[in-house]
């Protein structure tokens, strides 16, 4: 057995009670296996799971921040299983996210499909005032309904801004229905569409700038380009770069105040490690710079 393997099953895989426990952690990492309205690819239900293995075997040193914030303490929580209904799934983690918000820590949830952050982002709502959201996907995800339910994963974000009234930026969309684009003059969002983004770095702080104080970060992971990630349900050609996100990341983080996460629609495929291990990087990354102000320098240069 390698060292890596031998790590515990946690995000990080980090060893050290002290930086690991519930009680001293002010990160709580949150899987969910659930895939329950899918209509394409299979495979998001057990995403969470593979993203956390595969965090397993990432370097804990992040080198852009020069800091560990897995020493600012990550709980890994346990994972919050199907339900029979798409109502019944949704009820039950915007109450299980209602408490977990209750004990003042930082929320990372990683689905899943993307249905699962509308309850989310609704509890999120219900603690932080003057709350937007910031998503990446190739997507818009504005029906109002599909396949027969309004918790579908193509309609998170029309809970988001039409019920809601939250609004939003969503990047890299390069996908939508036609209901979708006659609506999108009356609704609370703004897009920057892949085809006017993709290789440059001139609108992360306009995409900032549009967003309000506090900031929910919601990452479809098919807002990457299939070239990056080819294991998610819908893969869209022509979506960002690694470091077109990254930029876009750090510019949120140090611009605003991010009061939550998740990362979606990883679909897990047997022996495409890569895929999973992206996303166990970007959520470390980001984490990176939401807390850069609370990390310790290593290099002190």
């Amino acid at each position: 057995m390698t060292e890596s393997q031998s790590l515990p099953m946690n995000f990080g895989g980090i060893a050290e009670e002290e930086f690991s426990a519930f009680e001293s952690s002010r990160i709580l990492v949150w899987p969910i296996s659930y895939e329950g309205t899918v209509s394409y690819g299979s495979g998001t239900g057990q995403g969470a799971a593979a993203i956390i293995d595969a965090s397993r075997n990432m370097e804990l040193y992040d080198e852009e921040t020069d800091a560990e914030v897995y020493k600012l303490g990550i709980h890994t929580i346990d994972e919050s299983p199907p339900m029979e209904t798409p109502e019944a799934m949704m009820n039950a983690l915007y109450n299980r996210a209602k408490r977990l918000l209750g004990n003042d820590r930082f929320v990372v949830m990683i689905g899943g499909e993307h249905s699962v952050s509308a309850p989310v982002i609704r509890a999120h709502a219900e603690k932080y005032p003057n709350l937007s959201v910031l998503q990446i996907d190739a997507h818009a995800d504005l029906r109002d309904t599909y396949d027969g339910t309004p918790h579908s994963h193509a309609s998170i974000m029309a809970r988001v801004v039409r019920d809601l009234r939250i609004p939003a930026v969503q990047v890299g969309i390069r996908s939508m229905s036609v209901d979708e684009a006659r609506a999108l003059d009356g609704l609370a969002t703004r897009i920057f569409w892949a085809k006017d983004i993709v290789g440059r770095n001139d609108w992360w702080d306009d995409a900032v700038d549009s967003l309000t104080e506090n900031v929910y970060f919601t990452i479809d992971i098919d807002g990457l380009d299939p070239s990056l990630v080819s294991a998610t349900g819908t893969p869209e050609p022509g979506g960002l770069g690694w470091y077109e996100t990254i930029g876009l990341i750090k510019t949120l983080a140090r611009k605003r105040k991010v009061v939550g996460m998740d990362l979606t629609e990883y679909s897990y495929v047997e022996g495409q490690s890569a895929s999973a291990f992206l996303c166990a990087k970007l959520i470390y990354k980001t984490l990176a710079f939401v807390f850069e102000r609370e990390t310790s320098r290593v290099r002190n240069v």
